[in-house]
């Protein structure tokens, strides 16, 4: 489903994909009479719950920690303001608050300052301007009701689609107004934040010869090591198939054929780390299979990008779109452009017996190989980095994001107060479906036919995937009739489930 996702009210009344907007506009023309300057701010009481219920009216935060809280080292500007009058951003998703050791900081963006906290106390608050939500972390039927007026979310979400599928659906997405995500389209994107730069793609690669006297030693030309099964890409599925045809060495827990050499290796903690040992064994393969846990544009994990780093040559099943970042334009080996696993497996055996033709892959790595200037160009814009301490990571990167956007929301709405209505009020920015927007999930070899009435990936992730459709509804629709009591999401749920009876 695409374009912006109806919702249902309690009685079963369905509205157009311009409901939210219009819910969310007039929220924001609502909030522009608020104003900047909030109340002085009282003593905090003891801390209330995390769901609406319960909150007080005009819940307000401590007024000592948010009146002193220590400065980050931000990018700096000229913001003179106190603490007392700043936007506050609230991690909802507190575990993910990027400060420590305390729940509240001054961060100092290039467009104003912002205090950040992961306090809930504050979430009805009116200088509160922003929640910023893990995606992972986000369940519909938690999450804070009523939508204040005032208020924007935020989305951050880099893992995988599989983790909330809610927000694969444009009910889900459209329910924020920013996002952070692998897609390259949405407002923060994430998509390179496995690849540190291009020299972690230039790194050398164990030569040749090595790799031939370690295929004479007995292990297979194809490296396999995963120990997550039963995920919605089905990669199992896949791999089960293709090694009816070549040689796949399978050292996780799926598929399970052969022994890592020593007990400290065996320890998965330790291959999903790029732990020398580990990495000086595996970079030994020839080809190591690179398929993603769920499928959906621009997601990439280290699954691509470490053996790239290596000198193997991933086979890779993951990003529709993954072509677009590759280096050079022969650096990766395909799933989907095979017609069958068949195929695939007598094309690797012959880049097995053809060291030439394998070496054409890895041609990246010579000084100008990388040809691709948009991957370049993108690695270059990127302000945020990855284990470089020089750089901001991009939790703090996304703040200032959120923190600029909102003092600039700050500014439209006094600017449309002082007019009295003469200059129109700022407009909201609401996510888009391209933003997430991940397929349904497919078998990893054959199709749905094909798959028995009992089979566990058909129960599990194809119910989940539409399943999560209707929880993004049954919250929308909840924001539409500005419901307050979380407990009430089942009801929307079961009237959403009857209204699908009666369709079908």
């Amino acid at each position: 489903p695409g374009g912006g996702g109806p919702g249902m009210g309690g009685a079963g009344r369905r509205r157009g994909p311009a409901g939210l907007w219009v819910t969310l506009a007039l929220a924001w023309g609502a909030g522009a009479a608020l104003g900047a300057d909030g109340p002085a701010e009282p003593a905090a009481g003891p801390a209330e719950p995390c769901g609406a219920e319960g909150w007080a009216q005009d819940a307000i935060p401590a007024g000592a920690a948010f009146v002193a809280a220590a400065s980050y080292r931000g990018p700096g500007n000229n913001d003179t303001r106190s603490n007392k009058a700043l936007p506050i951003l609230l991690w909802w998703s507190g575990s993910l608050f990027p400060h420590f050791p305390g729940d509240t900081e001054r961060i100092d963006c290039q467009r104003g300052s912002c205090l950040v906290t992961r306090s809930r106390r504050v979430a009805r608050h009116r200088r509160t301007k922003a929640l910023i939500f893990y995606g992972t972390d986000f369940r519909a039927y938690e999450a804070p009701l009523p939508r204040l007026p005032h208020q924007t979310w935020a989305l951050f979400h880099e893992e995988s689609p599989m983790n909330n599928y809610v927000l694969s659906h444009s009910p889900g997405i459209r329910l924020f107004n920013y996002t952070a995500t692998f897609r390259r389209e949405s407002d923060y994107p994430l998509t390179l934040q496995w690849l540190p730069g291009t020299g972690y793609l230039r790194a050398p690669a164990v030569p040749l010869a090595e790799k031939d006297a370690w295929r004479r030693k007995g292990y297979g030309p194809v490296l396999y090591v995963q120990s997550h099964c039963d995920v919605p890409s089905d990669r199992d599925r896949y791999v089960r198939e293709l090694m009816k045809y070549i040689q796949v060495d399978s050292y996780g827990k799926c598929l399970h054929n052969r022994e890592l050499p020593s007990e400290r290796l065996r320890d998965t903690s330790t291959a999903t780390t790029e732990d020398s040992e580990f990495m000086t064994f595996i970079a030994k393969y020839k080809f190591h299979l690179a398929l993603e846990n769920a499928i959906c544009d621009d997601y990439m994990t280290e699954k691509l990008w470490r053996p790239m780093h290596l000198g193997a040559v991933p086979v890779y099943r993951g990003s529709p779109a993954v072509r677009d970042w590759m280096p050079n334009n022969l650096s990766i080996i395909l799933i989907d452009d095979f017609d069958s696993p068949q195929e695939l497996a007598k094309y690797l055996d012959f880049l097995d017996k053809n060291g030439e033709e394998y070496l054409k892959y890895l041609e990246y790595k010579n000084v100008g190989g990388i040809k691709n200037q948009f991957l370049l160009e993108s690695l270059e814009k990127r302000e945020w980095g990855v284990n470089d301490m020089t750089l901001p990571n991009y939790l703090n990167g996304f703040e200032c994001f959120i923190c600029d956007k909102e003092n600039t929301r700050v500014k439209e709405e006094q600017e449309h107060k002082k007019s009295r209505g003469k200059i129109p009020a700022p407009r909201p920015h609401i996510a888009q479906f391209k933003h997430m927007g991940c397929p349904m999930p497919t078998p990893g070899f054959g199709s749905v036919e094909d798959l028995s009435e009992g089979d566990s990936w058909k129960e599990m992730w194809l119910q989940d995937y539409w399943q999560s459709l209707d929880q993004g509804e049954a919250l929308t629709a909840m924001i539409h009739h500005n419901e307050s009591h979380q407990g009430r999401f089942w009801d929307y749920m079961h009237e959403i489930f009857l209204k699908r009876t009666r369709l079908h």
